[in-house]
């Protein structure tokens, strides 16, 4: 049209464009009150999808959750209780947990593609050189090693304080954490086998502030969040007019915060806002600056030969005929997800005001969102009376790996759980056949082996089998 215009003469063609103005006034505003309905739509949808397996769950959970595409984000903001929406709405910014580690994955990979590290650089290149890192048979830790969790080091540190459970990492100092390295001894080589390490996260968090001289807030914020405009993503305190989301129990009380030394957040200790995000999953889509773009693909490419697989950070898996990057966060009163399917373009965020660690997490329902021909949609948890059945064969003396034994009392129409010298702890019963104590985070899965009453503990993570040791009544 503009060609055709530009012919006429110079009066006509001021006359068109006038008609033009005129008539783009009339049909802009059909087009663009069209596209916000099917925005409108989208979002709709993909709430009704996120409330069928919220709504009326026992945890009283809400989820922020986008679903981003090149083209399109589609998100939702949803609650069991549909009344408690407006406490994720706006610019709110949720505890991400480790989802945080593919974000030092990205500033691990920033130094690979600068060429100033390797994968194969020893972790002790990173770190003070007095510093005593284990090795095995003169084989060291590798960067490498770290980033798939075959570092061989422990779940966590051996000097590492344990003055508030509900806080875990808040006194934990650099002291403690590199002193915990001389207390461990290999067992296998480096690379060879996977055990989940967050003592090796934090120590490649504090390493790679350590080795750029840059504190690990500042480092995050100049190569990362700034390149992405997450400007309402952060470690500490939230800038101007970000609210920080307060968390829950998955029994829906309160929960603390989690806090970490500056230079040891690449663990778990950002926070960040469903709008940034978005931005960072289109970041990983491939929607950024060209440099930056290099290095979080980098850092979803396949490492490991053996189970389970991983890049940089990034658990993969083969859900159906996807091929799905994702990570999962959780800290004592959130839980996250994000989930990338780089061949078809999309990729899910999921960030919950409540910890689901002890429900299975939030990542069934983030695969869901990825790749609904392959995972089914779960269920919420509702609240239901318990079984008569279960009143009568449950009660009794049982013990728990390690030896502590645990007594299940009959109280009513409920039953209590005990340990040795503790309170009693009434438990409530849902529907998906799963009991959990009304004062604390944890869950009871009932199981018979060889016709015998037992159970499985699900606490902090941790899934303990519990045998019984009397004769049942």
């Amino acid at each position: 049209m503009p060609t055709a215009l530009s012919r006429r003469r110079s009066t006509r063609h001021a006359a068109r464009l006038a008609a033009l103005a005129l008539l783009l006034g009339v049909t802009q505003a059909p087009l663009a009150q069209t596209q916000a309905a099917s925005q409108l739509a989208d979002d709709a949808a993909l709430a009704r999808t996120v409330a069928q397996r919220v709504t009326g769950d026992r945890s009283g959970a809400c989820l922020a959750v986008a679903v981003v595409r090149a083209e399109t984000v589609k998100t939702a903001h949803v609650c069991a209780d549909p009344t408690q929406v407006s406490r994720i709405t706006g610019r709110k910014a949720f505890e991400i947990g480790s989802v945080s580690k593919t974000m030092t994955a990205a500033l691990l990979a920033t130094e690979l593609e600068a060429g100033r590290l390797t994968l194969d650089t020893p972790l002790a290149a990173l770190l003070p050189a007095d510093t005593v890192v284990p090795q095995f048979q003169d084989k060291p830790i590798r960067l490498q090693d770290v980033v798939t969790h075959r570092s061989g080091l422990p779940a966590l540190p051996s000097r590492m304080p344990h003055a508030n459970p509900f806080d875990p990492y808040a006194t934990l100092d650099t002291q403690a954490l590199l002193g915990s390295l001389a207390d461990v001894k290999l067992t296998a080589a480096p690379g060879t086998e996977f055990l989940y390490s967050n003592f090796a996260s934090m120590v490649l968090s504090w390493g790679l502030a350590h080795h750029t001289k840059q504190a690990f807030p500042q480092l995050l914020q100049e190569r990362l969040l700034t390149p992405l405009n997450m400007a309402d993503t952060f470690v500490g305190a939230p800038p101007p007019g970000v609210t920080s989301v307060a968390g829950h129990e998955s029994t829906s009380q309160s929960a603390m915060p989690w806090n970490f030394a500056d230079d040891m957040a690449g663990v778990g200790g950002v926070r960040s806002t469903l709008d940034d995000m978005v931005r960072y999953v289109r970041g990983q889509l491939g929607d950024g600056p060209p440099e930056l773009t290099a290095a979080l693909t980098r850092t979803q490419q396949p490492l490991t030969t053996t189970a389970p697989p991983m890049g940089m950070n990034w658990m993969i898996a083969q859900v159906g005929a996807h091929t799905v990057q994702a990570h999962e966060g959780a800290t004592g009163g959130f839980s996250s997800f994000v989930g990338l399917d780089r061949q078809q373009g999309v990729g899910v965020v999921i960030l919950s005001d409540t910890s689901w660690v002890n429900l299975g997490g939030v990542s069934p329902l983030g695969l869901h969102l990825l790749a609904p021909d392959a995972v089914a949609l779960d269920k919420p948890r509702r609240v239901v009376d318990t079984p008569a059945e279960m009143l009568e064969s449950l009660p009794g003396s049982y013990v728990m790996d390690g030896g502590l034994i645990v007594t299940i009392v009959r109280q009513g129409k409920q039953l209590a759980i005990q340990a040795a010298n503790q309170p009693a702890f009434v438990l409530g019963y849902d529907d998906a056949g799963d009991f959990y104590p009304l004062g604390f985070d944890a869950r009871l899965d009932p199981e018979s082996t060889n016709g015998r009453q037992g159970f499985v503990w699900h606490q902090g993570g941790a899934a303990l089998a519990v045998r019984r040791v009397d004769t049942p009544q």
